[in-house]
């Protein structure tokens, strides 16, 4: 299978969470957020190494507190931006295939890291393949507050990551797109006309944002170990 590296942007400071701290170091059922992505990581059949993009002044902090990863790791200074942190991360890199993946999401699986490296190596007109769940929900368009439309949902899905990127053409994105805007690494490469693809993924692949999320995750992890 084809060897990608992983980019873990580690660098959000979890103001919404409270933390105190950065939001990648917070506990979740014994381990730091961005540990729990680092062992799915190395549980990947497909991922070789993996590079964490840290707050800048935590660059040490974050260097020893994954010490004990069981993948080769570097940790870098993010950006000022999620995407700023991404770029920063792919200085180094020389993988052909680079997965981005978002620490606050813990529960991301082996198997799913792997399904979206294997469906981008597999389809050589793909530029990036996103893990994503359709949208269940109503989705109305506002403006203030009132309704402009209502969205057709048998046509959304909710991004989240890992998104699997060709290095080059992530590394052309970031260099073109407005990071500022960027929501997600896969809008900047849609900009640029690259080809995009989903993976479906599991809605319990939850983003932690706040105290609520974060119980969420580990009643979620409570239960995928009694399963």
């Amino acid at each position: 299978m084809a060897q990608a590296t992983a980019v873990i942007a580690a660098a959000g400071s979890g103001v919404r969470l409270g933390a105190g701290g950065p939001k990648a170091l917070v506990e979740l059922a014994g381990r730091s957020l961005v540990k729990w992505s680092l062992d799915a990581c190395a549980a990947a059949e497909t991922i070789a190494d993996a590079v964490v993009a840290a707050p800048p002044a935590l660059v040490g902090d974050f260097e020893a507190a994954l010490a004990d990863c069981p993948l080769p790791l570097r940790v870098v200074g993010g950006g000022e931006t999620r995407s700023g942190s991404v770029a920063a991360a792919l200085a180094g890199i020389e993988s052909e295939i680079s997965v981005v993946h978002d620490a606050a999401r813990p529960l991301a699986t082996a198997a799913l890291f792997d399904a979206v490296v294997t469906q981008l190596r597999d389809d050589s007109e793909l530029d990036c393949v996103l893990a994503a769940t359709p949208v269940t929900d109503t989705v109305k368009e506002v403006e203030g507050r009132a309704v402009v439309r209502t969205l057709d949902r048998s046509r959304l899905w909710a991004a989240q990551t890992p998104q699997a990127f060709r290095t080059e053409a992530l590394r052309r994105a970031l260099a073109a797109g407005s990071l500022a805007q960027a929501t997600d690494d896969a809008m900047l490469v849609e900009a640029l006309g690259g080809r995009v693809a989903v993976h479906d993924a599991s809605p319990q692949n939850i983003k932690v944002t706040t105290h609520a999320d974060l119980r969420t995750a580990a009643m979620l992890l409570a239960g995928r170990d009694r399963g």
